[in-house]
């Protein structure tokens, strides 16, 4: 990074289920960067999948309707030209960085990374391959499976499969009357089910199909207490305090409305008082989890307490919410770092990431016209 002042664009909203979410954090991190250091463009993605530029994303920001902005600005944009829906990213000159802040589908699958790394630009987090891995619960628990971090265990269900399957081989495969459903390709608790019979299993398993080709079926851990750890880096990173989450009784997990409708009954507890090592086991945890999937800049990772105090990794999220009550930020903030200054170190560890990867060869080597005409033959015979 330099002494200049820096034009950083936020991109966020998007065509999952957490757009609004999404939109919440990129308000927090707009009020929050130093605008010292910083030129700040905002670029909203639509439910559509369409960006909107700086002025219009800067309408909604201020309170208009975003459906009333989409409808006046979209009808006027040629859509047959296939680069028209990023085609507003052209219009603000010289982005030194860009912080993606899309939850779920098209930000942490590694969609919105793959079009950064062509536009050949640092941008905060992990890269394509491995917020794609994280994204995936299948994938992830394979390699950490791999790699020895202890994770719950499961099945996999999917439309090829699923009438091989029902509540009771599941139980019985699993050890566990109490099984958790949840959909391979989806966040913030969006398609997740607890089911104790069939019947709740077969509603459960509709529903999360309706979100993903892929479900998984997970055994219940006894007793848990739900903790999150933040983590910060590139290659060395840094585990903050463990945080933990009590939500009321009367819910069966952590859901959607407990993280971003009413939190008013959700305890937060900043650090966790743990049996002594605990919490340096899920530290250690989830670090090595982070470097097994080369993750890059940031992530939260979730974990179960089980009643004896065995540590499970639950969910790894590559870019976690910057909401008011988000813990990413919370739990930074407890160990030292403010929400401010955060951002800075996001955006330094982009800068040292995408420099890292510029010394990355990738050489061509042309064929002559004698070579080319012999390879053209070869193909066609």
């Amino acid at each position: 990074m330099t002494d200049k002042k820096l034009h950083l664009a936020l991109l966020f909203g998007g065509d999952s289920s957490e757009h609004d979410v999404s939109k919440r954090s990129a308000h927090n991190i707009y009020e929050a960067v130093d605008k010292n250091k910083y030129d700040v463009s905002l670029f909203l993605i639509t439910r559509d999948g369409i960006i909107l530029s700086n002025e219009d994303s800067l309408r909604v920001f201020d309170g208009e309707e975003e459906t009333e902005v989409v409808n006046e600005v979209v009808p006027k944009m040629d859509l047959s030209n296939p680069l028209e829906p990023i085609i507003n990213l052209n219009k603000e000159k010289n982005i030194d960085v860009f912080f993606p802040i899309i939850h779920g589908n098209l930000g942490e699958d590694g969609t919105i990374q793959g079009l950064l790394r062509l536009l050949q630009k640092p941008y905060v987090g992990s890269g394509s391959l491995a917020s794609g891995m994280a994204y995936d619960k299948d994938i992830t628990k394979k390699i950490l499976d791999v790699v020895g971090v202890r994770n719950t265990n499961y099945v996999l269900v999917t439309p090829e499969n699923d009438h091989d399957w029902n509540y009771e081989k599941i139980s019985e495969r699993l050890n566990s009357k109490i099984l958790f459903i949840k959909p391979s390709r989806q966040g913030s608790s969006i398609g997740i089910h607890k089911v104790e019979n069939q019947s709740e299993y077969a509603e459960g398993m509709k529903d999360a199909l309706r979100y993903d080709t892929k479900v998984l079926v997970e055994e219940a851990i006894e007793g848990p207490e739900e903790v999150e750890i933040s983590i910060l880096g590139n290659e060395n990173p840094k585990g903050s305090k463990v945080g933990a989450i009590k939500v009321p009784a009367s819910d069966a997990f952590y859901t959607y409305d407990n993280k971003f409708v009413d939190a008013s009954k959700v305890e937060f507890t900043i650090p966790v008082a743990l049996p002594s090592g605990v919490a340096d086991e899920i530290t250690d945890m989830a670090i090595k989890a982070f470097k097994a999937l080369e993750l890059k800049g940031m992530a939260r990772i979730d974990f179960l307490v089980s009643k004896d105090y065995t540590p499970y990794l639950g969910e790894i999220n590559t870019l976690p919410g910057f909401t008011n009550i988000s813990l990413y930020p919370q739990l930074w903030e407890a160990s030292g770092i403010s929400y401010t200054e955060l951002i800075d170190k996001l955006i330094e560890l982009a800068f040292e990431e995408f420099e890292r990867q510029s010394k990355i060869a990738h050489d061509f080597i042309p064929l002559n016209s004698g070579d080319q005409k012999k390879f053209m033959m070869q193909t066609n015979n």
